[in-house]
């Protein structure tokens, strides 16, 4: 599914020490925040559109999926030869 960047303006000292502490913690700030935004997505977005949104998601990646092409059969087929 196509990917939109979400931008926000947050006090400098305070981004600084969010960094600090979950650095400290093995955490990355940019995974919480994908946390939350699906929490948000979850809370108000109503489950029958989220149910038609992933359905939709499934249709695209089906129809991105290339059939086995002939080639790559051929290859497999192929005994391997040995060089001496």
């Amino acid at each position: 599914m196509k990917k939109d960047t979400v931008k926000i303006s947050f006090e400098a000292e305070k981004l600084r020490a969010i960094n600090i502490y979950m650095e400290k913690k093995e955490l990355d700030l940019e995974d919480e925040l994908m946390d939350q935004l699906q929490k948000l997505y979850e809370k108000y977005v109503p489950a029958n559109v989220r149910e038609y949104i992933d359905e939709k998601q499934e249709e695209a990646i089906k129809r991105r999926k290339p059939k086995k092409s002939a080639k790559k059969q051929v290859e497999t087929n192929i005994p391997s030869i040995k060089q001496e």
